[in-house]
């Protein structure tokens, strides 16, 4: 393992942010200081006018490993978080089968072990995701597990997600749920409005997400528990989060990049780029979720990344599956939301790395059986898991540049500001000038 000294950048810590070098050396933050000299060997990343953060964290990763390999696998998907600067994914449990045992969650954690970034993995709350009988979580909370969903579709019995809550507060564990109630979202490809009723598309209405986060907000006041509400599209859901920790409830939540960049007038085409659940939402909604970020009100900003080979994505709107690439673009349009020039940098790792990593339970304060500290102060002694990004850059989205298996991005040809330079997982310099190594 090489030392790397990163030089010249702006270190944004928690309290606040000075222009220092940083040595990382056996897999830790060694030293950092004005001028610091390169060791013998030592690899050197030159972060003039860069920010240097602690490394994304992302929540909400689709790997489709195992099942889905055509698509992504753990190896490719860790390839292009580690562009985009993550030193840590959670895989989602909805691969098939599912993640709902310990023996799924020990061949996901093997395997993530020999990638470029850490792999975390989320169980899933109910056996098959079927929303029916609890998944075995003690088990897989054993193995270090410590966030639980059926993501792809909500828990829809209130019993049965009352009861996960129960189990899971004993456990110590977050529960993340996925919004929708499917009675209300059957057969529908994208948000219920004038919009949908012109293009002849069955809508899925918003109160369909915000029922079942009032919902899930009562069950948690009820048992207790923690939970964390996935992809939240409306301005109402965040509403309802907001307020419901401001009574000092454990909830949190996170918003995807294309909630908050992308509205429904992208589906007028009948593209399926723009097909996700939940669905793009009214202008009005984006321009919330933009502001509550800026105000702190959302823990993380999640990539939802969702791969899919092209044959799938090449059908009908209506029938084509929903997802969009996530996790090369997000600090980008994170960047974006948060006024560009104008974004606080604590804000930016707080929505990308520290926010998420106090919601996975990463930081290194917590205890950690699996994984190292992420979403750290940068402090000498922390775990080196680093990013160093470049609000300067501009770039246009290219799919066929991507790193992942599957090139279903919404933004092909978009002009993007700010970009990754160099990614450092577990002490390793895994991307260099914007490259793997």
């Amino acid at each position: 393992m090489s030392d790397v000294l990163v030089r010249g950048g702006l270190v944004v810590g928690v309290d606040g942010a000075e222009r220092v070098d940083v040595l990382v050396r056996d897999g830790v933050l060694a030293d950092r200081g004005p001028s610091l000299d390169a060791p013998a060997g030592a690899r050197v990343v030159e972060a003039g006018d860069c920010w240097i953060g602690p490394g994304f964290v992302d929540l909400h990763a689709h790997l489709r490993e195992p099942g889905a390999e055509a698509a992504e696998t753990i190896e490719s998907g860790a390839r292009a978080a580690a562009i985009g600067g993550y030193s840590l994914v959670v895989a989602m449990a909805n691969t098939e089968p599912a993640i709902d045992s310990a023996a799924l969650v020990e061949y996901v954690l093997s395997r993530g072990s020999r990638a470029c970034v850490e792999v975390a993995v989320t169980g899933a709350i109910t056996v098959g995701r079927r929303g029916e009988s609890l998944a075995p979580m003690a088990e897989m909370a054993a193995l270090g597990v410590r966030l639980f969903s059926d993501d792809g579709v909500g828990v829809q019995d209130p019993a049965v997600m009352r009861r996960a809550m129960l189990y899971a507060g004993a456990l110590g564990v977050r529960l993340g749920e996925h919004c929708e109630d499917e009675r209300l979202v059957a057969g529908g490809s994208m948000n219920e409005g004038v919009l949908s009723s012109r293009l002849g598309l069955v809508g899925r209405p918003a109160m369909a997400e915000e029922l079942m986060v009032l919902r899930d907000i009562e069950l948690a006041r009820w048992t207790g528990a923690a939970i964390h509400f996935l992809h939240l599209s409306t301005a109402r859901s965040l509403a309802m989060v907001a307020s419901a920790r401001r009574e000092g409830l454990d909830v949190t939540s996170e918003v995807a990049p294309h909630h908050f960049t992308l509205d429904e007038s992208a589906c007028a085409d009948f593209d399926p780029l723009f097909k996700v659940h939940p669905p793009l939402r009214r202008a009005e909604d984006v321009a919330a979720l933009r502001e509550a970020l800026v105000r702190g009100e959302v823990d993380a900003v999640a990539t939802d990344h969702a791969p899919h080979p092209p044959e799938s994505k090449d059908l009908p709107f209506d029938e084509a599956p929903a997802g969009v690439l996530g996790l090369e673009h997000a600090a980008s349009l994170t960047y974006e939301a948060l006024g560009s020039e104008e974004c606080d940098p604590r804000r930016f790792f707080d929505l990308l790395s520290r926010g998420p990593a106090r919601v996975a339970r990463v930081r290194p304060e917590d205890p950690r059986p699996r994984h190292g500290g992420h979403g750290g102060a940068l402090r000498v002694g922390d775990d080196a898991n680093l990013v160093v990004f470049d609000p300067g850059a501009r770039w246009v989205v290219d799919r066929d540049e991507l790193h992942g298996r599957s090139r279903n991005t919404p933004y092909h040809g978009r002009a993007m500001r700010g970009r990754v330079r160099a990614t450092i997982a577990r002490g390793v310099l895994v991307v260099d000038d914007g490259e793997l190594t």
